[in-house]
């Protein structure tokens, strides 16, 4: 929206030293652009995909590791929340307004910021690594019944 102006802070700072997947960054920036006062946007993963040029899954796993950085949320099917540090605002007032509103441990320039994203993606990537032994013992469960 051309009428956003400001910002609680720097979005390319707050963000600089995570290690977000590159199209990331990219949906993050869409969103961003294209988003109501205050951060909400309705928009669907394939419209997303289609402004970037990227697959649904590329954009899944974005929007995935944007939650997991806590940069936007999914309120549920497309509508999305950016967290309010990041999001455009018609004033400044109503820019810092909105980090007042937050809880200290959502605010993303708390000094556990990138500590707590990179735990986040570890944890996620810990129970992607759990479905998939799950899955692989019962395959072998069934093959062993099946041998039997």
């Amino acid at each position: 929206m051309s009428g956003l102006h400001f910002a609680a802070v720097n979005a390319e700072g707050v963000v600089a030293d995570l290690d977000l997947l590159p199209a990331a960054y990219r949906v993050l920036l869409k969103l961003r652009a294209h988003s109501e006062p205050g951060g909400r946007i309705e928009i669907d993963q394939v419209t997303i995909a289609q402004l970037l040029g990227l697959s649904r899954a590329a954009v899944n796993a974005a929007l995935r590791d944007l939650d997991l950085a806590q940069l936007v949320k999914k309120q549920r099917a497309g509508i999305y929340q950016i967290n309010p540090m990041l999001a455009g605002y018609l004033s400044p007032e109503d820019a810092v307004a909105a980090v007042r509103a937050m809880p200290s441990e959502q605010r993303l320039n708390a000094p556990d910021f990138v500590e707590r994203y990179k735990s986040a993606v570890t944890a996620y990537q810990d129970q992607l690594a759990e479905k998939r032994r799950r899955k692989d013992d019962e395959r072998r469960r069934q093959i062993f019944r099946a041998v039997s």
